[in-house]
């Protein structure tokens, strides 16, 4: 979100990146590079270097920038783990298990960066004060 916010602004380096997530850096890098490696992000080397988004906020869902850490994906997946679970073959958890987690991938596949981004400006109050 970070990135997106400052897609204007030029790269964003790592460091800046850490020091207003309060992520520690060495760990923020790993994440940045695999984000790298998704597509989601590239990086510059170098002065004046570091990361942007490589697809537009608003075109980037939250599947994956999420799914790639989270497991999130379009299928659904068995909740115990089996190789076959499906309305034909249920393990005992499907039924209950089917609907939230289509309901998961629909928030994270429709929700994209953007949204995210726009719905943390800030609001105004009455008075014309922001919170």
């Amino acid at each position: 979100m970070q990135v997106a916010r400052h897609a204007t602004d030029g790269p964003v380096q790592a460091t800046d990146l850490a020091a207003a997530t309060d992520v520690p850096e060495n760990y923020l890098r790993k994440v940045l590079h695999e984000l790298v490696r998704a597509g989601v992000l590239r990086s510059t080397r170098g002065k004046g270097g570091g990361f942007q988004l490589a697809v537009p906020a608003d075109r980037l869902s939250l599947l994956t920038v999420v799914g790639r850490f989270d497991g999130i994906t379009e299928r659904r997946r068995c909740i115990l783990g089996r190789q076959e679970c499906s309305d034909a073959h249920p393990c005992p958890m499907h039924d209950r298990w089917k609907a939230t987690a289509e309901q998961i991938t629909h928030f994270f596949g429709s929700t994209t960066v953007a949204d995210v981004v726009a719905d943390a400006i800030p609001t105004r109050k009455r008075g014309g004060r922001r919170t």
